[in-house]
């Protein structure tokens, strides 16, 4: 029997792909037990809920007993498709919908590198597409940011499978001017991916290039302007036959039937949406500007957040102060970015307690 233990005990890892083992995960922004309690600007949600009509859809969708809860969704969530499509200007069948823009993200890896070929994006910016990448047994590739926030010798003809970017930036706020965004479409060899998770905060999108490039694909989350976070809803528009492969790999039923109710409910409801959207834009200004006053510099931001650096480039410093007065931002642990601080927009109140703390804190 001690022969046999011992011999499991040995064996053990050896159920594991070696690389897995390996590989650290991802670790996303932490979040408080008793979130009540703080102000809670670091992990870019929306401080406003949802759109009323997005609570209606769900209890209409659960009934009086919830008997529709035990049956299977829709597979195709074809009603969200078409909401999205109409909203957009695309066929449904350039729509694909998603738990969330990380399975897509996923799943454009998935189907597009295989082991040991490569997948670029600009760092910094979305951390996960390397854990994605490694998962897959593909090869990551970085490249740096100029001073004018554009890609550092990013080559004239890219030949990795996918290359991912983020627009708006995050963590630093910036989006990529679409002429660019073009230009790095004609360079790319294999898929360019633009995460557009904080488009609709910014003064543009690239959705119209879409249909112009076919190794193009836009994604979007629900999660920041729909203030759906807890849902779990993304989507991506690309070419048909980049969305049925896409289709070919995902989850069969990878939405639940609450969360296809409140899909198609949001997109419906665009007053509260737009209205959602300025109100943050509102504050993001006004926090910058106030900011800017007390000595931070603060990178022009596109998106719900602002990355913000104080005098002494000492991040730390500020994230323990705000900490300990139960405030809760970003100190990313890239030691490029430990100067600064990726601060989310919440409401004006919130906001102006987070200013008169970091103005207290020095």
């Amino acid at each position: 029997m001690a022969g046999q233990y011992r011999s499991d005990r040995r064996n053990r890892v050896s159920y594991l792909r070696p690389a897995i083992t390996a590989m650290n995960g991802y670790v996303p922004g932490f979040q408080p037990d008793d979130v009540a309690s703080w102000i809670k600007l670091n992990t870019n949600e929306n401080p406003y809920p949802p759109s009323p009509k997005v609570v209606e859809a769900i209890q209409t969708e659960i009934g009086s007993n919830g008997a529709s809860l035990r049956t299977y969704p829709s597979a195709s969530s074809q009603r969200l498709r078409e909401a999205a499509g109409r909203l957009y200007g695309f066929d449904p069948s350039w729509m694909i919908m998603a738990n969330g823009s990380d399975e897509v993200l996923n799943n454009l890896i998935r189907a597009c590198a295989g082991e040991g070929e490569d997948v670029g994006y600009v760092h910094p910016s979305y951390s996960y597409y390397s854990t994605l990448a490694e998962i897959q047994g593909a090869a990551v590739r970085t490249y740096g940011l100029t001073d004018s926030f554009k890609i550092e010798a990013f080559p004239e003809h890219y030949n990795g499978r996918v290359f991912f970017l983020t627009s708006p930036n995050s963590p630093l706020g910036f989006a990529f001017p679409l002429d660019y965004i073009e230009e790095l479409a004609k360079d790319c060899g294999g898929l360019l991916v633009i995460d557009e998770a904080y488009a609709d905060f910014a003064d543009c999108n690239a959705l119209a290039l879409v249909k112009k490039y076919e190794n193009i694909v836009v994604t979007r989350t629900f999660s920041k302007s729909y203030a759906l976070a807890g849902m779990r809803l993304g989507l991506a528009i690309a070419r048909p036959e980049i969305i049925a492969a896409l289709d070919k790999i995902r989850d069969h039923y990878n939405l639940d039937r609450l969360a296809q109710a409140a899909c198609v409910a949001a997109l419906q409801d665009q007053p509260y949406f737009r209205e959602s959207c300025r109100r943050i834009i509102e504050t993001r200004e006004w926090f910058t500007r106030e900011l800017t006053a007390i000595g931070y510099s603060v990178i022009p931001s596109q998106a719900n957040f602002v990355f913000a650096s104080p005098p002494d480039r000492n991040g730390r410093r500020v994230y323990d102060g705000l900490f300990a007065r139960k405030i809760l931002v970003r100190l990313l642990s890239d030691p490029l970015l430990a100067h600064g601080l990726r601060i989310s927009i919440g409401t004006r109140e919130e906001m102006e307690a987070t200013l008169a703390a970091m103005a207290e804190i020095g």
